[in-house]
């Protein structure tokens, strides 16, 4: 499948701000399950790396008076459907790395609750994460508005509702207390031709199993990434695989506009 997208990003704010920078994970890498056949963010100019995770990283500094700051990042990229199983990815840090705990994955005695319940119903590491991606759909409904973009795992399983964000930090948590490593995931989805009001920008998790690697999980949609998902940059947590994040130097509210539509060919 060929998914064409656009992600265009966009803070205003209430008085001009002297100096905005931004870290900017918007670039996909290509790998066995999905190939960037072109893509560009914003003009092309700004300095780019690779961060710890392997994620391909713009970096961009606004040094002048500015009301507005906005990213576009566009492209194509072709997938094909692996069953979630991941291939050929960019690793650079050891798999124990995703065993880490972080200030919106710690666990509490809530999520220590799911992941004995996910211990009485699986015994392989495979089906306890097929397990826990049930369970974590089953705890947390789908609320747009529920939850904040700090919101931590804790947090979203005593309320009950969420998002794909609250979601795949659930799963992280409930994974690693399972002495399973596993990781949050930014990226996008197709919803296909009838999903075209569901959000294009999407989240979920991968786990990692010995006898097969990283694995997928999509617990917002109970099933593991198909030719539908474009996986983008990856992290112990979201903050850690935010598609943009920066800070501006200035006085006044600022508002966040963010537009993404994925297109598809099959």
């Amino acid at each position: 499948m060929k998914l064409r997208i656009r992600h265009e990003t966009a803070h205003d704010y209430e008085a001009p701000s002297a100096s905005t920078v931004q870290l900017i994970r918007l670039t996909p890498r290509s790998h066995g399950g999905q190939r960037v056949r072109y893509w560009r963010v914003g003009d092309g100019s700004w300095p780019s790396f690779e961060d710890g995770f392997g994620n391909w990283t713009q970096f961009r500094a606004v040094q002048r008076p500015h009301g507005r700051v906005r990213v576009v990042a566009e492209g194509e990229v072709e997938t094909v459907d692996t069953q979630g199983v991941l291939r050929d990815t960019r690793e650079t840090l050891p798999v124990g790395a995703y065993l880490r705990e972080t200030g919106r994955t710690h666990p509490d005695d809530a999520i220590r609750a799911l992941a004995e319940d996910v211990l009485r119903s699986a015994n392989t590491e495979l089906d306890r994460l097929h397990t826990l991606m049930q369970l974590v759909r089953d705890k947390v409904d789908w609320v747009v508005g529920a939850t904040e973009s700090t919101t931590t795992a804790a947090e979203a399983l005593a309320h009950g509702r969420g998002v794909c964000q609250d979601h795949a930090q659930l799963f992280c948590s409930a994974a690693r207390l399972l002495g399973m490593p596993a990781r949050y995931v930014s990226g996008y989805f197709w919803p296909g031709e009838d999903g075209r009001d569901e959000p294009a920008s999407h989240a979920w998790a991968e786990g990692f199993v010995p006898a097969l690697g990283w694995v997928g999980f999509d617990a917002a949609n109970r099933q593991c990434p198909t030719d539908r998902y474009v996986r983008v940059a990856i992290g112990l947590d979201s903050f850690a695989a935010a598609p943009v994040h920066g800070v501006h130097f200035g006085s006044g509210a600022d508002s966040l506009a963010v537009t993404v539509r994925v297109d598809a060919d099959q």
